[in-house]
């Protein structure tokens, strides 16, 4: 067995760096947590989909601007038995409150898009709370029933804007499956672009006011009831597989508990 044996310098030397190495612990615990906690803190995630072992899916559309196919989508859906969701901005619903009520009374979620439509993450909280406390009274107004479903604008989010949404008991929802129809593909693109996705508990995102969505409607229904999967509004997707505090795996897919 060697002994390693110092002299002055070398004793010198080692405490000079077991005092470094003091200090910078010192320096990390007092300056260095919230750093260390930031980089560990933990995302919030809005649902992206849902864990259940029924082939259900959900379709959604989302509501902002323009409502001139709003009946033909309507329409459309009655005819195939589907109930949807459809997220609505507060502007919009001051525009158009006979389609509120058309929608409601069809028998569709409707949920809660903001007030009008900002990127949310640029607000404060309480500036949140405001736009969706907003929104959902103009709802309620209409249809006597304030909303159980959150979408943010162009699907913004951060922890802020989920826990905003989560204190007024509400679900933040986005979507598993983007039709991208505001990009104006084709019927049949849009139809490739859902089927091959599909889960269950598959969340998808349509909008009420891109070109071809009336015509590409039908198509994406019959072709994801071939597939076996039953249409459900979120409501019945989401409220009733997961509580309002729900945890997701990293993809937003809510955990069955």
């Amino acid at each position: 067995m060697r002994l390693l044996v110092l002299d002055k310098k070398g004793i010198a030397i080692a405490l000079s760096c077991i005092m470094i190495a003091i200090i910078a612990v010192g320096i990390i615990t007092s300056t260095g947590l919230k750093a260390v906690s930031t980089v560990t803190e933990q995302k919030e995630l809005p649902i992206y989909s849902v864990g259940t072992d029924k082939k259900q899916v959900s379709i959604s559309f989302d509501a902002a601007w323009g409502d001139e196919q709003t009946h033909t989508l309507l329409d459309i859906l009655k005819e195939h038995n589907v109930k949807s969701t459809f997220f609505l901005v507060g502007d919009w619903v001051d525009k158009y409150p006979d389609d509120v009520k058309d929608i409601y009374d069809a028998g569709h979620d409707i949920g809660n898009h903001s007030d009008t439509h900002p990127h949310m993450t640029e607000m404060s909280t309480e500036e949140q709370k405001n736009q969706i406390k907003a929104c959902n009274e103009k709802i309620k107004e209409i249809t006597g029933k304030e909303p159980k479903l959150f979408r943010a604008p162009y699907g913004d989010y951060n922890n802020t804007v989920v826990q905003s949404v989560k204190s007024l008991n509400m679900y933040c929802v986005q979507w598993d499956i983007d039709s991208l129809d505001w990009k104006d593909p084709s019927p049949s693109e849009m139809v490739n672009r859902i089927v091959p996705n599909l889960q269950n508990g598959s969340i998808i995102l349509m909008h009420n006011g891109a070109k071809n969505t009336p015509e590409a409607l039908p198509m994406i229904i019959e072709a994801v009831k071939e597939e076996g999967y039953e249409f459900v509004p979120l409501s019945k997707l989401v409220c009733k597989n997961c509580k309002v505090n729900y945890k997701t795996d990293v993809t937003g897919r809510v955990i069955k508990e």
